[in-house]
């Protein structure tokens, strides 16, 4: 069972696990749900940018249906406290105080081959 994390401790979340243990969390999502999307990717650039949002320490990403009815995911910038960032204020290099809306991102991408197989 995953401990409770604290609030200040978000950029913390996640861990590596094992080749074998990921192979079995995936099969076993796939035999229990196999008409749903088995894969996404998702591009260096776009994760950078979300990332680099002031205050962003983490990725929340929503299971979504696209406008062409296909399985995706949008994803959002998370503040320490766990909250989305819908906006942030930053200062231009001319000294203006500048607001601009936070990310949403989406236009997840299904692998060529997104089969779990590739170590076994």
């Amino acid at each position: 069972m995953q401990k409770e994390v604290k609030s200040k401790e978000l950029s913390l979340v996640g861990e590596e696990i094992t080749h074998e243990l990921g192979a079995k969390l995936v099969k076993d999502f796939q035999d229990t749900f196999p008409n749903l999307t088995t894969a996404s990717f998702i591009g260096k650039n776009i994760i950078e940018k979300i990332l680099e949002q002031p205050g962003c320490v983490g990725i929340r990403f929503y299971n979504a249906i696209n406008e062409f009815g296909i399985n995706t995911l949008v994803y959002v910038g998370i503040d320490e406290n766990e909250t989305i960032i819908s906006e942030y204020t930053f200062v231009t290099p001319g000294g203006l105080l500048v607001k601009e809306k936070g990310i949403v991102a989406d236009r997840a991408d299904t692998p060529k081959d997104n089969s779990w197989d590739w170590f076994s």
